[in-house]
C-alpha cells in the first residue's frame, strides 16, 4: 500500500533555553514561549504574541493521533519560520538553529521512521550554513527548511545558491516557506499578509531562481520544494514566459525560457480546491507536487489530503503518486509501507 507523507508540517519545542540578549539596547525581539499550561501556549516576539499553539506542536503522541485520524505515515516536521532568526548576527543564529535544530530531533524521535525532522541553517552566512546542515545531516535530520530571502538578499544570491549546491551535492532535500513578509496599513487587515503576502513572497523566489538563473547554476539533482502550491507561479506562468520573449531585454536572466525548468522544483499541495489543484497538475506536472497541509496550524488542511482524495480528475495512480509517492522520491524513502 502506498505511504501518504505530508511534506509541510511545523513544530515548535515546549520551551526552549533563553536566546540571550537582543543587543540593541531596547526590548528584545528574540522568540521565547509563554506556557498557558499542559495543552496550550503562545508563542511571544518580545512582549508581542505571535500565535497561540497547542500540544500537537511538540508532542509526537498528539502528532501521531491525528495522524492516524488523517491516514498519514509520515510527517516531514520542519521549523516555525519565526525562529529562522536571518535578522541576528551569524554567531547569534547559528545559536539558535543549534538549540532548535537538537529539540527537533527530541520531538521525533519518539515516532522514529514516521516523523522526520528537517532542520534551521543560519542562511545569511553561506559557510556557517552548510556547516550546520552537515552536523544535523549527521545527527540525523533529513533535510532542511529555508526562508525565501533573506533580507534583500534572494535565492539568487551568490552565498545562497552555493549553499544550494552544497544540498544538491549532499543530496539533501529543501523545502522553501515564505516568511518575513512585507507589512503596511494595506497589508494589516484581513491577515493579509498570510492571504496574499505569502503566495506573492513563494512566486518572487520561483522567479528569482529561474530569472536569477540559479537552475542554471545548479545541478539537476537538486531536490527542492515550494510551500502554498508555488504561490500564484503557476497561474502566471503565461505571463512570465511572455515577457521573458518579449521583454528579453529587461528579464532574459536565464538560459532558456522559463517553461523550459519545470520539472526541475516541486510544490506542495496545500491549496485548498481542487480546481487549484487541476492547475497545478496542468502546469507542473502530476509528478511535481507533493502531499502538504501546513499542520498544525489553523490555515492547514483538515483533514490532510482532503483535496487530494476527493479530486476527481485524477486517475488512482496519480493520486498515490501526489499522496506519497513523490515525496518518497523527495525524501529518498521506500514507496511502500505495510500499515
Amino acid at each position: 500500500m502506498p505511504q501518504v507523507i505530508d511534506v509541510h508540517t511545523h513544530y515548535v519545542p515546549r520551551g526552549w533555553p533563553q536566546l540571550g540578549e537582543d543587543g540593541t539596547g531596547q526590548e528584545s525581539t528574540l522568540p521565547w514561549l509563554r506556557v498557558e499550561n499542559e495543552r496550550e501556549a503562545t508563542i511571544m516576539v518580545g512582549s508581542r504574541e505571535f500565535r497561540r499553539i497547542l500540544a500537537n506542536c511538540w508532542d509526537a503522541g498528539e502528532r501521531l493521533r491525528e495522524m492516524g485520524e488523517d491516514q498519514v505515515d509520515v510527517q516531514v516536521v520542519s521549523p516555525t519560520p519565526v525562529f529562522f532568526s536571518y535578522d541576528r548576527t551569524p554567531a547569534e543564529a547559528v545559536r539558535i538553529a543549534k538549540v532548535f535544530n537538537d529539540l527537533a530531533l527530541e520531538i521525533c524521535e519518539p515516532a522514529s521512521g514516521r516523523l522526520l525532522p528537517f532542520c534551521q541553517v543560519p542562511l545569511q552566512d553561506p559557510d556557517l550554513a552548510c556547516e550546520e546542515l552537515d552536523r544535523c545531516i549527521a545527527a540525523g535530520h533529513r533535510g532542511v527548511e529555508i526562508g525565501n530571502h533573506v533580507g534583500d538578499r534572494d535565492l539568487d544570491d551568490a552565498g545562497i545558491v552555493m549553499f544550494l549546491q552544497h544540498c544538491a551535492a549532499k543530496g539533501v532535500p529543501v523545502f522553501v516557506h515564505p516568511w518575513d513578509m512585507p507589512s503596511s496599513p494595506r497589508l494589516g487587515r484581513w491577515m493579509s499578509q498570510w492571504l496574499t503576502g505569502m503566495p506573492a513572497e513563494t512566486h518572487l523566489s520561483l522567479l528569482a531562481m529561474i530569472l536569477g538563473g540559479v537552475f542554471d547554476q545548479v545541478p539537476e539533482t537538486l531536490k527542492i520544494c515550494f510551500a502554498h502550491g508555488g504561490g500564484s507561479f503557476a497561474f502566471w506562468l503565461g505571463r512570465l514566459e511572455n515577457a521573458w520573449h518579449e521583454r528579453h531585454d529587461v528579464i532574459g536572466g536565464s538560459a532558456n525560457p522559463p517553461s523550459s525548468y519545470l520539472g526541475r522544483f516541486s510544490v506542495d499541495s496545500v491549496v485548498f480546491d481542487p480546481s487549484a489543484l487541476r492547475l497545478l497538475v496542468d502546469v507542473l506536472g502530476v509528478e511535481n507536487i507533493l502531499l502538504g497541509s501546513d499542520y498544525p496550524y489553523p490555515l492547514g488542511e483538515r483533514p490532510v489530503g482532503q483535496v487530494v482524495r476527493k479530486a476527481q480528475f485524477l486517475s488512482e495512480a496519480e493520486r498515490d503518486l501526489l499522496l506519497g509517492g513523490n515525496a518518497a522520491r523527495f525524501l529518498s524513502l521506500p514507496e511502500e509501507v505495510k500499515r
